[in-house]
């Protein structure tokens, strides 16, 4: 088990913590923060929930000023680098390069340092969900292990004809889901120096999306109509039956779960295939404690208490994630309240870890990774718009990571 760690309090301390709205993340913490609260008197844990959106546009303008929560969970790790508080004095950090020895490496930015600067919370892997009873009703053959990006899209829109489901295949708009395609092609994305890769690969992987869209297997108006960067989640038109085929992540499992129902059969299957591999991207939280908290020693102190190994089994068992820390992974986490189908998803989404290309941790990892995925949403969106051709786009996204780049001194 975790040290507890002694804390010096006074009355009137108050931390503040920042957790997304999906799930019931927000409300487990809570409810975990009330032991630390009756071991430090006069300490009060404010949890908050705030949707993913606010956690990655305003989050960061609020750091920039010195302001926002003490602690939050976050998912551009590498990214947000700079703001983060060093707590290794205040956890166990024996404990903490035990359990998160690699993933603690996304938390520093390329900085070449052992320094702590939070907990990774779960481990999130892309991937695939499909609608097995659209295919049954369809008698189209659902595509095995191995299958490429294109046979799965021909099979969708098959299938999407012949049931007359509104949309064969959808993508969340997002840079990190686009990424997993891109990467299967055989895009770098960053190099070890940390500079933006603009090659083949990502040009091949936007060219296939772009055709997607143009042949009606992709929706045009859910990457095209909203401008910019906005990350926008796709996952309730698979929810209501109104897609074959979707690329999201094993975060809506539990969502999966509890409101699908037997309303139709479902399954996560294993990554599409690209020319170069059969990767997804990972990801996943961490909850960091930030530099400009008035609280230091609280705020490493609550992120120990949370790493407790008790307190991290009923948060991944109750939101039904892959967990991140090694020792989980190893023993195995009990889902009780997962169905069968669920338990078979996970351990889908597990088995893709194995696949996953050096590339795709290497961007996950990168700093400037936020940059190129919201470069890569804004500009492949203008393409679909007939703003830019894709040799205008690719230029585009090197210069925007690389203003990026500039505008923070010139470190990668």
């Amino acid at each position: 088990m975790v040290a507890a760690l002694p804390v010096t309090t006074a009355l009137g301390q108050e931390i503040r913590v920042w957790a997304g709205d999906t799930g019931t993340g927000g409300v487990l913490f809570e409810e975990m923060a009330k032991s630390f609260e009756e071991a430090n008197p006069g300490v009060d844990v404010v949890v908050e929930e705030v949707s993913y959106q606010t956690i990655v546009e305003s989050l960061p303008v609020q750091l920039e000023a010195g302001e926002g929560p003490d602690i939050a969970i976050i998912t551009d790790l590498g990214g947000l680098s700079r703001f983060y508080l060093d707590i290794t004095e205040y956890v166990d950090a024996d404990y903490f390069e035990q359990e998160w020895g690699q993933t603690l490496q996304w938390l520093r930015g390329g900085q070449q340092t052992d320094a702590i600067f939070g907990m990774p919370t779960t481990l999130t892997v892309n991937g695939a969900y499909v609608n097995l009873t659209l295919f049954e009703q369809a008698g189209v053959p659902v595509p095995e292990e191995g299958a490429t990006w294109e046979e799965w899209a021909a099979a969708a829109k098959q299938v999407a004809e012949a049931t007359g489901t509104e949309f064969a295949m959808e993508m969340d708009r997002s840079g990190h889901r686009f990424a997993s395609l891109a990467i299967s092609y055989g895009a770098e994305m960053v190099d070890e120096e940390g500079r933006p890769v603009i090659d083949d690969g990502l040009r091949a992987a936007i060219e296939q999306f772009v055709a997607w869209h143009q042949d009606g297997t992709m929706p045009m108006d859910l990457w095209g109509a909203v401008g910019g960067a906005t990350h926008r989640e796709l996952f309730s038109d698979f929810l209501n039956a109104n897609v074959v085929f979707y690329f999201g992540g094993s975060w809506t499992l539990r969502q999966m779960d509890t409101e699908v129902g037997d309303l139709f059969d479902w399954a996560v299957v294993p990554t599409p295939c690209g020319p170069s591999s059969c990767t997804a991207m990972p990801g996943g939280g961490a909850m960091t404690a930030f530099a400009h908290t008035q609280h230091p020693e609280l705020a490493g102190a609550l992120i120990n208490h949370y790493a407790q190994p008790e307190n991290l089994d009923h948060y991944i068992s109750t939101e039904v994630e892959i967990p991140s820390a090694s020792s989980q992974i190893e023993n195995g986490v009990e889902y009780p309240e997962a169905s069968e189908r669920t338990r078979e998803a996970l351990a889908t989404f597990t088995a893709q870890i194995p696949k996953m290309a050096d590339a795709a941790y290497r961007f996950q990892g990168w700093r400037f990774q936020r940059a190129m995925m919201n470069s890569l949403t804004t500009r492949i969106s203008q393409v679909l718009n007939n703003e830019l051709d894709i040799d205008a786009a690719l230029t585009r996204i090197e210069e925007d990571v690389n203003l990026a780049i500039e505008a923070a001194g010139g470190q990668s």
